[in-house]
């Protein structure tokens, strides 16, 4: 295994090991969340897993881009760093509404996250565009996850 595979694997075992730990974690309130009542186009809880999965793949994929570039150390180095402080507010997101069943807080601590998806695109797109485009269907599940958070916090 030459040091670029090394590279990619670790790249995709971040965002997957901190999903991994936060599903973990959390794998008790789905009993909960099952009893919440829903917003139309509530997805059903299996599909959950399912998505997340792939865009932490994604996620790595796109950080490895990065990584790997020839952009200059300074740029990939801040990127990636907003990249990395994303992923941890990722993961409290996930404790913060099933865990400790926080609605509005989440919803905040959400749109917070939102905000650094954006910012993450942003640099990976001035380092890899091909990397940005790899995390706009997360921005597109976090834009449904705010929808899905608000309705619950409203409707329960």
């Amino acid at each position: 295994m030459n040091f670029k595979c090394r590279l990619f694997i670790i790249s995709l075992l971040i965002p997957l090991l901190i999903g991994g730990i936060s599903g973990f974690i959390t794998r008790n309130s789905m009993e909960t969340f099952a009893l919440l009542n829903k917003p139309p186009l509530s997805p059903p809880g299996w599909l959950f897993p399912i998505v997340w999965t792939t865009l932490y793949i994604l996620m790595g994929v796109a950080s490895y881009i990065v990584l790997v570039s020839n952009a200059p150390i300074e740029s990939k180095s801040i990127a990636l760093k907003v990249y990395l402080f994303q992923l941890v507010i990722n993961f409290f997101w996930s404790l913060i509404f099933f865990n400790l069943e926080q609605y509005l807080l989440a919803f905040f601590w959400l749109l917070f996250l939102w905000v650094l998806i954006i910012i993450t695109i942003i640099l990976f797109y001035n380092i890899s565009k091909t990397a940005a485009y790899l995390l706009i269907p997360y921005l597109l599940w976090v834009t449904f996850a705010g929808y899905l958070n608000l309705s619950i916090y409203l409707l329960n």
